[in-house]
């Protein structure tokens, strides 16, 4: 019981030290005296957790300050979350767009060439993609969501359905010239929607369409050429300058 209390206890001061950080490492580095004094535990164990957070390569110490990249940033805040944090304080912390830009470095690290906020006309309505990714013969469009207690089974399952949607109409769409993505100009492309989150979910798919946390994207990439025939998927084939559109699933 007593070994149990004090893994407990461990954990909840490494929690408060990892909030301490990402509140502070927004747009700068940060000396350990601010840490210490923030976080309000004593220097010696914070500098030992630090330590410890530094060999995990969570951290980067520069004489008497820390820094922390985009990266290390999210996963900073999923250790957190996974530490018993309360999910909205934690993604309050995290930068705007941190969880666009990361999925997209993630992306273009696997051979994929991403273009963020693709924005676009179909039938009248004004419409946006947060991530299009091209490697042939494939296109990720992906939505980026970072919700922050949890989502009903109900509300992600209209989150899929608009996905599904903004994703078929950018097919409908690709001859747009207007549109800048390295896949318009191929005679044969899978457009595939994908939602990413910050999270771990119970829930793999809706409808087909995977719901991926964001640090098992580059898992998801590595297999999804072998399994994208059984997600929802739209391909398009150019026969001239007015193509076809046709749907697959």
């Amino acid at each position: 019981m007593l070994k149990h209390n004090f893994r407990d206890n461990t954990s909840h001061i490494e929690k408060n030290l990892i909030i301490t950080v990402l509140s502070l490492t927004k747009d700068r580095a940060v000396s350990h005296e601010l840490i210490n004094k923030e976080a309000r535990i004593p220097s010696d164990l914070a500098q030992r957790m630090l330590k410890k957070l530094q060999n995990e390569s969570m951290i980067y110490a520069r004489g008497k300050f820390i820094e922390v990249n985009s990266i290390n940033r999210l996963k900073l805040a999923v250790r957190a979350i996974n530490l018993g944090a309360d999910i909205g304080q934690v993604t309050g912390l995290l930068q705007w767009k941190e969880f666009e830009a990361i999925s997209a470095l993630t992306l273009e690290e696997n051979g994929y060439f991403p273009v963020r906020n693709v924005r676009f006309k179909h039938s009248g309505k004004r419409m946006e993609i947060d991530i299009v990714a091209c490697r042939k013969p494939l296109a990720i469009c992906a939505d980026c969501k970072h919700w922050q207690h949890g989502i009903n089974p109900s509300k992600l399952r209209n989150i899929v359905k608009e996905q599904v949607e903004r994703t078929k109409a950018l097919g409908e769409s690709l001859r747009d010239s207007a549109i800048k993505i390295r896949c318009s100009s191929w005679t044969s492309i899978k457009l595939v929607p994908v939602i990413f989150s910050l999270t771990n979910n119970s829930t793999k798919a809706v409808d087909d369409v995977p719901v991926v946390p964001i640090l098992q994207i580059q898992d998801f990439l590595s297999q999804l050429p072998a399994y994208v025939d059984s997600f929802e998927h739209f391909s398009v084939v150019k026969h001239d300058i007015d193509g076809w559109f046709s749907h697959e699933s």
